[in-house]
Parts: structure tokens; C-alpha cells; sequence
């Protein structure tokens, strides 16, 4: 877990940078994402911690505390991203970081054992928030199209996240295509690579 939550540090840096400077046409421009503008990206990103933050309260109090009060609330966060400011945006994602952060330091030892369930109806420790917050930061990071890419993820995390998605794809480490650990995580992840003889593969995340 110690891993993961340094990798949720650096996308916490990587993202406040490059959301830096963001205007109002920024966030109506499309990321590399289909269907995706840049804003729908930054509110899916806070909206995110936001309910992090949900089920980390549920690990310190034990109190029910679900990701998000409905599908139709999770998708309406992101939708949300079409009509903010640049200036709200960055208020938002930045308050979101903090508070995920503040969240996860006020975690006891014993209360990282707790364990919760995700908008996917996974019941997990709290000790695996650190990885899925990480893996919606620095993958979301790369979709911004603002000058990050996968070579620039951790090499721990990327080797987290090719174990992580062969596995929800249903692939053994013989399937995957020879290649730099970067190239393989972005062709798992359906994002753009530098692979070749990769066959097609949709989007994931």
C-alpha cells in the first residue's frame, strides 16, 4: 500500500499541473478519450475523489457510505464538466485532492482492514483505495492530452496496472505483446501505443 500511495501523490502532482492554466475553451476541447472533453475528464477526476472520500469514511466510522448516490450521480458529475468554468474546475479538483489526502492520513492502521464496497459492487479493504485512486489519476492524466504519457507513470504502477487489466481482460502473461512496460500498459488500457503486431483492443476505465 506504501507503493500506491506514493503513486497517488504523483498523479495528485501530475494532474495539478497539468490542469494549470486550463481556460474555459481548454475544457471544451475534446481529450483523447472518445466522446470525452477535457472538462468531462477534469469532473470525472474530482468527482472521483469525491467518492473515495465516501468510502474512506465508511472504513474510519463504519457507517455506510456509498461511492455515489446513483449511477445517474456519477454520470451527471462528469456531464457536469461541460457547462464549468476553468476557474470552478480547478477549485473543485484541486479541494477534491486535498480532501482525498486528508482522508486517507487520518486512517488508522486497523481501519485500513475495513472493508467497503465499490460503485461496482466489489467489496474491498480500504488498503486497495490508494491503487484505484492512482489508476483513475494517472491514466486520466494521459487522457488530458496535456503533455503526459505513459512513459512518464511510475514504473511500479505501470507494472500494477498491466497485472491489473490482462487480468479483468481475461489474459495470461503470454498473451501480452513483447514491448516497453509503457507501450504494453497503454495497448491493455485501449489507449494510443507504439506496439506493433498489437491486435485491437477497446477502452478500459
Amino acid at each position: 500500500m506504501a507503493d500506491a500511495r506514493g503513486w497517488v501523490a504523483v498523479g495528485n502532482e501530475l494532474l495539478l499541473e497539468a490542469t494549470a492554466g486550463l481556460t474555459d475553451d481548454d475544457l471544451r476541447a475534446p481529450s483523447t478519450l472518445p466522446g470525452w472533453s477535457v472538462g468531462n475528464l477534469v469532473a470525472h477526476i474530482a468527482a472521483n475523489g469525491d467518492a473515495l472520500l465516501n468510502l474512506v469514511t465508511w472504513a474510519r466510522t463504519g457507517v455506510e457510505t456509498p461511492m455515489y448516490a446513483s449511477p445517474e450521480a456519477r454520470a451527471a458529475g462528469i456531464a457536469r464538466g461541460d457547462t464549468l468554468t476553468a476557474a470552478a474546475a480547478d477549485a473543485w479538483l484541486e479541494s477534491s485532492v486535498a480532501a482525498l489526502a486528508e482522508g486517507f492520513d487520518a486512517l488508522c492502521e486497523a481501519q485500513w482492514s475495513n472493508e467497503v464496497v465499490t460503485a461496482q459492487g466489489r467489496t474491498v479493504p480500504a488498503s486497495e483505495l490508494p491503487y484505484m485512486r492512482s489508476r483513475e489519476s494517472l491514466v486520466h492524466v494521459v487522457d488530458l492530452d496535456r503533455g503526459v504519457r505513459f512513459a512518464d507513470l511510475p514504473v511500479g504502477f505501470l507494472d500494477a496496472l498491466i497485472d491489473d487489466t490482462r487480468l479483468k481482460r481475461g489474459l495470461r502473461r503470454e498473451d501480452l505483446p513483447a514491448g516497453p512496460a509503457a507501450e504494453v500498459a497503454a495497448w491493455l488500457a485501449g489507449r494510443a501505443h507504439a506496439l506493433t503486431d498489437a491486435p485491437e483492443i477497446g477502452a478500459w476505465l
